[in-house]
């Protein structure tokens, strides 16, 4: 070895040296005198592409197609050459490259539940194509002019929904990061010291969240120094909302105390349940308070789209920030999460650290579209293009289009689970989560005893691991506190019917029939 490269040699040819000989005649080097390229100049690429297209969009989202293939790790370890050491040919990386479409998830598959994302819009997709042939980063408005301007335009728009005039915001990398910032800027509008004198500034400071919350809630208080243990969990309803009585409650209980509650983080479609919390109730007593008031709406905030179902974020222009991502209900490609709020300048203020590098202020344009140091990031991807793309091909009424549809079908699973035989509803759908159990024929009709609940809670891993194998279809399941193991089917996939509504109830009472 010399220089960490490779001496091996065919014919006093290196591996390296003779690769990107064959390289430069594909890809169509000079030919000529003239320096005339060839006619494939991108060969990869162009393969590539054809691949994406043909395998991982037509084919992957058919649904006579499997969304999955699944393998054990030790089984894909010996399918897929994953080792890097040695240069490797463009016709067996295509190859590898297809395996890897084969063996991943389909994502797009109108037929994948799985998780709070989902589907494939070729607008968004070619957002995010685009993007990363540009290959930008978003600090300053001298390397990424376009998309400075994009990312407001798309966060005005976000902020006109939410009812929020001349407010602020900033694409994050995923929800748990924005409701990070969250907990961030709510601690320096109180308690404006702690950015550069830090915690032992501040007096013992509490957060207030939903039991039924989100997790990133605690790990963003222990990032941030808060700890996890000054994360106050609030009582819910039967229906999974927060309770505004028991979030007063637990207020007065910690100021008895000499602890500041700071913030209350309110959900807007929770994981599980997809619960919207009462925001209005919630507001007027932040307000009481002088609390900020957050709300997780990175699932569920998509429901301000439609005029029909907006309702559940009553008070939302209550809120002093927002977590939002349109990855989630709007369909667009991972990962695209928006943090906003009411506070035009609590961004720059809370994190700007002035890097004469890059936001110097002699510049010959208007600085004020610098906007990167309102980033707890350097380097920030660019996630604006796919969501603008998408937003601006469908308009908002194409965009309330898809929203209404994703809630007409959770509601019709609703209706035909309640009419058939070996469905039992968790409870009534707010969100477009629907969470039922499903009972196998030896079980129904017996009385509902803790030995009976617990054969129950063994049923929808089994019928998961079968759908899995069979590749027809995936859709979660997990317990909810003293619920035992039920199945959450997300609507988040704008591609989905009414016959794939059918489809799912026929295939889990097929493939749980037996047990």
């Amino acid at each position: 070895m010399e220089n960490g490269q490779t001496t091996s040699t065919r014919n006093g040819v290196s591996d390296v040296k003779k690769l990107k000989m064959e390289r430069n005649t594909m890809n169509g080097a000079s030919n000529g005198t003239n320096g005339a390229p060839a006619e494939d100049k991108h060969h990869f690429l162009t393969k590539l592409m054809d691949l994406m297209i043909t395998e991982g969009i037509d084919k992957a989202n058919d649904r006579k197609n499997k969304l999955v293939e699944f393998k054990h790790p030790k089984e894909l370890e010996k399918i897929i050459d994953l080792k890097l050491k040695d240069p490797t040919s463009d016709d067996r990386l295509l190859d590898i490259c297809n395996d890897v479409i084969k063996y991943s998830v389909k994502t797009g598959h109108p037929r994948f539940f799985n998780q709070l994302f989902g589907g494939l819009d070729e607008y968004t997709l070619g957002g995010a194509w685009l993007t990363e042939t540009l290959n930008p980063s978003q600090y300053t408005y001298e390397v990424s002019p376009v998309f400075t301007l994009m990312e407001q335009c798309v966060i005005r728009k976000m902020l006109n929904f939410a009812g929020i005039e001349n407010g602020d915001g900033i694409f994050c990398p995923g929800g748990s990061i924005s409701n990070m910032y969250a907990l961030n800027v709510a601690r320096y509008q109180r308690f404006p010291d702690c950015k550069t004198k830090g915690m032992q500034a501040l007096p013992k400071i509490c957060v207030l969240t939903s039991e039924k919350g989100h997790y990133s809630v605690k790990k963003g208080a222990g990032f941030l120094g808060i700890g996890m243990d000054n994360v106050l969990p609030i009582q819910t309803d039967d229906q999974g909302r927060m309770c505004p009585k028991a979030l007063e409650k637990t207020i007065q209980d910690c100021i008895s105390k000499d602890i500041v509650p700071y913030i209350v983080n309110a959900t807007a479609g929770s994981t599980v349940l997809g619960a919207y919390d009462p925001l209005e109730a919630i507001a007027d007593i932040c307000e009481k308070y002088k609390i900020w008031m957050h709300v997780d709406g990175a699932w569920g905030a998509g429901c301000l789209l439609s005029r029909k179902y907006k309702g559940f974020m009553k008070g939302i222009e209550r809120a002093d920030s927002i977590t939002w991502n349109p990855h989630k209900m709007m369909g667009t490609n991972l990962q695209a999460a928006v943090f906003l709020t009411k506070h035009k300048t609590v961004l720059l203020d809370a994190h700007s650290a002035k890097a004469k590098y890059l936001f110097q202020q002699d510049k010959f344009y208007d600085v004020s579209y610098d906007t990167g140091d309102k980033s707890i990031q350097c380097g920030r991807k660019v996630d604006a293009l796919k969501v603008w793309t998408m937003w601006k091909a469908k308009g908002d009424a194409g965009l309330e289009e898809d929203i209404d549809n994703l809630f007409s079908c959770s509601r019709y699973l609703t209706q035909l689970a309640k009419a058939r035989d070996g469905f039992k509803m968790v409870q009534e759908p707010q969100c477009t989560n629907v969470c039922f159990w499903y009972i196998p024929e030896r079980l129904r009709g017996k009385p509902e005893t803790e030995e009976w609940w617990e054969q129950v809670g063994k049923v929808a891993p089994v019928i998961k691991q079968r759908m899995v194998e069979k590749g027809t279809l995936l859709i979660g399941y997990q317990p909810e506190g003293d619920l035992v193991n039920f199945f959450r089917m997300i609507f988040s996939n704008n591609a989905v019917t009414k016959s794939d509504v059918e489809f799912i109830i026929d295939e889990i009472d097929r493939l749980g029939c037996d047990l």
